[in-house]
């Protein structure tokens, strides 16, 4: 299959600076890793220019292999007991007030790396109390008691990414289902309804403009409340290709629609990415809330 050439409107202006340093510099002191650079997120720049970043834990290695992910699948490292210390300095010392905290998915670890997720919550929390945390976790195999200890650690914002609609899943998301996946979300709402719920959806990779929409609606059956939706990039020519790029238009139309259906934010755009301009998010809540 030929790659398809990108559009203009996909084209990023890759800029660098003392800002951009600045925040690598403090991840490396404290020995982290952000999705930003191991997902190759096209943001990344931009967001390390406004010393912002989303913190990576558990390792860099997934173990599971989806077709759409840059994140590494190979040996999966110990699990860093000083990491939930160091997340939280390295939060403080960039001046943080929305942090974002996701994993690789770790389907070895008994608790699928919950309890880890939620020493990272306390930690930040312990430092200052009213830092935002968003966490972007697995979908801990759908276990209640694993999201329960997730949900306990009280971060203001659980999102967990839906990728892509049912009839993508086994080729694109090998080893997770899609009602597994909604029904993550359903049970953070139930164990605490006060928590914001958040979910991402990625086009492009062949889906049809009605599965989107029915995908927006069962999110919103389970109280869902920040929707995200970005076009697919395929990392390399060894992930899926990219089937097509969405035009800003139809991106528009996909956040009018979910408007509609009752999401209370809606970041709708080619270079939206789960964690992109996540703050935005938080003070739309306090708004409609």
């Amino acid at each position: 299959m030929a790659v398809k050439r990108k559009p203009e409107w996909l084209r990023i202006n890759m800029k660098e600076g003392r800002s951009l340093d600045y925040v690598q510099d403090i991840l490396k002191k404290h020995s982290l890793n952000t999705v930003c650079e191991e997902a190759n997120c096209p943001n990344r720049m931009e967001c390390f220019s406004k010393k912002t970043a989303t913190f990576m834990i558990l390792g860099s290695q997934c173990s599971r292999n989806c077709k759409f992910c840059n994140v590494s699948h190979g040996a999966l490292e110990e699990v860093d007991t000083n990491e939930p210390e160091n997340v939280a300095k390295a939060t403080v010392d960039l001046g943080l007030k929305h942090v974002v905290i996701t994993s690789v998915t770790r389907d070895d670890l008994l608790d699928g790396g919950a309890g880890h997720f939620a020493k990272v919550v306390e930690a930040i929390k312990e430092k200052d109390k009213d830092i935002i945390v968003e966490v972007l976790i697995p979908d801990l195999k759908g276990e209640r008691d694993l999201i329960k200890i997730v949900v306990d650690s009280k971060p203001e914002i659980i999102n967990h990414n839906i990728e892509t609609v049912p009839s993508l899943y086994k080729e694109i998301t090998p080893g997770s289902i899609y009602e597994r996946s909604v029904d993550v979300l359903r049970q953070v709402k139930q164990i605490d309804k006060n928590i914001l719920t958040k979910s991402g959806i990625m086009v492009g990779l062949g889906e049809t403009e009605s599965e989107v929409i029915e995908v927006m609606k069962d999110l919103r059956s389970v109280d869902c409340d920040f929707l995200t939706i970005g076009q697919y990039l395929a990392p390399s020519k060894k992930h899926h290709p990219v089937a097509e790029y969405v035009t800003p238009e139809k991106f528009k139309m996909y956040k009018l629609k979910a408007e509609e259906l009752g999401f209370s934010f809606v970041a709708s755009d080619p270079l939206v990415r789960s964690s992109y301009n996540a703050a935005e998010a938080m003070k739309t809540a306090k708004v409609t809330t």
